[in-house]
């Protein structure tokens, strides 16, 4: 999955996406990677990692540069129209 544009759900540090650089263990680093606080249109991350997730509820971060992160339990690979989606920030006021 190296390249690829995922989701990755962590043990502590919530749930994340962007483009997987490296996997070891349970060690993921995402370049390009924002923080998904909510969301909402989808029943759980793999419906998220299939269509995105809803524009007026979901909050997702500005990307970082890089992340690591070091508890992921789970790592989904997004499909292009879910990665446009979840690539546009939203923070509420």
């Amino acid at each position: 999955m190296e390249g690829k544009f995922v989701i990755v759900r962590t043990y502590s540090a919530g749930v994340h996406c962007g483009v997987l650089s490296s996997l070891k263990d349970k060690a993921a680093i995402l370049t390009d990677a924002r923080r998904i606080w909510r969301w909402r249109g989808a029943n759980s991350l793999h419906e998220v990692a299939l269509h995105g997730a809803a524009e007026d509820y979901t909050r997702i971060s500005e990307p970082v540069p890089e992340i690591l992160l070091t508890e992921a339990v789970e790592v989904i690979p997004c499909v292009a129209t879910a990665q446009e989606n979840l690539t546009r920030s939203r923070w509420g006021t």
